[in-house]
């Protein structure tokens, strides 16, 4: 028989027991606590994670919309990728005309984002608002739910100009193009009444959703209809007699060389270019393709209502050389820089720039290709060279301005520059090409006309951007010094510096 002491022993042993069964449980409870929050920690970081890969796939969708060129697109998410604190060795950017891709991995994590691009429209505002949104994003440590309000916001952003207005303006841009090939004051208004109304029935049929390259050989087909009948005010002499002389034209066939050259896609073109120079190769032949599908769909319009009218071989009969002053290719100039800029939804702060540097690209381009073997002032150096020379001195001007305004270069440079593509020796080239009949000579005039343009945009093209990434890279190295040090003091700041060691792979 258990004596008194034997007894309590035992008591107190079985008690001991039980606070060690109690201690462990504890334990495993905090254990399991703890797992559990490690666990919805790995959970609200790949969330945050995934949201902040959406937001860098988006801001990069929504510039290759609007039609940015490539390498500001990359710059612009390279901005974007510091601020949301993604690290740059793990991130992998791929830029495509529909789609953008983004990957973030190391030697054991993979995060891809994919987002497509449906539509494509010029919008210089909205890149512009994108390059200012990222700087302050990170200047004034904007929190995620504000950058995508203001991200969202550009989705809607404010067109500056009315549809009507936007056709008139076009329609005088065509008019200063019909100028600088030449025509008299008159000439102008009979290039830029039909350009107008083509424009508009242009926006019309893009209204009701019609195949794009149809609106345009429809648009291309009535503008230059109308423009034919213009013809009949100088060249009928009832209509002309009965007519003030002011209305009457010396050139009344220049305008139908001017009046569809609204159509021209002078931003593609120049930004298929500036893609190819900057080793996006897919992406430039891609827009090359869209502007050769834009310019046949014109000329097929133009050719069908030449026919209608029937017009004998204006297009290759016609002198272009231009004969009048300086004062008028200047004043033609800053018609057409702003009249297209105002097609892109340029900010209206900046027109003033815009007919400024177009005038000097115009004249510098005219000096320097016009001479006395034309009967002309200037250097006689050839079209070729001439708009080279022209593209460079506003891209100088350009990337000088874009720090005064705030507003970048593609944006000051692209409309000051959009007076010299050479649409008339574009479609002259195809024109050539569809009515060839076997005559001797005809296959020469359709290649001379496909090599002279080809040769001058790829010139354009090099002048706008040679002098912008030269100049890029002198400033590079501080603008960067400048962003990692915003972005290093933000992510101190808030310790928010991705870091995918930390996500626990089994909870992924």
């Amino acid at each position: 028989m258990d004596t008194k002491e034997d007894i309590i022993g035992f008591l107190k042993g079985d008690r001991h027991r039980h606070e060690e069964h109690e201690e462990r449980i504890a334990n495993l409870e905090e254990r399991v606590l703890d797992h559990e929050t490690r666990r919805d920690e790995d959970s609200n970081s790949v969330q945050l994670l995934r949201r902040k890969l959406d937001l860098l796939v988006r801001t990069g969708a929504m510039l290759m919309a609007s039609n940015a060129d490539c390498s500001r697109i990359m710059r612009n998410m390279k901005r974007c990728e510091a601020y949301l604190g993604l690290p740059e060795e793990y991130i992998h950017i791929h830029l495509g005309y529909n789609i953008i891709m983004v990957n973030l991995s190391d030697k054991t994590h993979s995060f891809s984002k994919y987002q497509r691009v449906d539509s494509h429209s010029v919008e210089f505002t909205v890149i512009s608002k994108i390059s200012k949104l990222l700087w302050a994003a990170i200047r004034e440590d904007m929190s995620l739910n504000r950058y995508e309000e203001e991200l969202e916001a550009l989705k809607h952003v404010h067109k500056q100009y009315s549809p009507w207005m936007i056709a008139l303006c076009a329609g005088f841009a065509c008019g200063g193009f019909c100028v600088q090939f030449g025509c008299d004051w008159p000439a102008f208004f009979y290039a830029s009444i039909p350009a107008i109304l083509g424009f508009r029935l242009k926006m019309y049929l893009s209204h009701l959703h019609w195949n794009g390259y149809v609106g345009i050989a429809i648009s291309a087909f009535v503008a230059t209809l109308l423009c034919w009948l213009t013809t009949f005010i100088s060249l009928n002499p009832t209509v002309s007699a009965a007519l003030p002389a002011f209305l009457h034209s010396d050139t009344p066939y220049h305008p139908l060389m001017a009046c569809t050259l609204f159509i021209v896609p002078g931003v593609p073109l120049i930004n298929f270019v500036t893609d190819m120079v900057s080793d996006y190769v897919q992406v430039g032949i891609t827009r090359a393709i869209i502007t050769l599908m834009i310019i046949a769909a014109m000329s097929f319009g133009i050719v069908f209502a030449i026919q209608v009218c029937g017009i004998d071989n204006f297009v290759k009969d016609l002198s272009m050389t231009p004969h009048n002053t300086f004062l008028d290719y200047a004043i033609a100039a800053a018609i057409s820089a702003m009249g297209f800029a105002t097609i892109y939804n340029t900010p209206r702060r900046i027109m003033p720039v815009l007919a400024l540097t177009g005038i000097i690209a115009v004249c510098t381009r005219n000096f320097v290709n016009l001479g006395p073997s034309n009967g002309n002032i200037g250097l006689d150096q050839g079209i070729i060279i001439g708009s080279f020379v022209g593209s460079a001195v506003a891209s100088l001007i350009a990337t000088k301005s874009q720090h005064i305004h705030h507003i970048p270069h593609q944006i000051i440079a692209i409309p000051s520059v959009i007076p010299m593509i050479p649409g008339v020796m574009m479609y002259r080239s195809l024109f050539g090409f569809i009515q060839m009949d076997g005559v001797i000579g005809e296959l020469t005039f359709a290649f001379n006309w496909a090599i002279k343009a080809s040769l001058t945009i790829l010139f354009i093209a090099l002048g706008v951007a040679i002098p912008n990434i030269f100049v890029r890279r002198l400033i590079q190295p501080k603008r960067k010094e400048k962003l990692l040090r915003l972005v290093k003091e933000r992510h101190e700041k808030h310790h928010d510096m991705v870091d995918l060691s930390e996500i626990d792979d089994r909870h992924l």
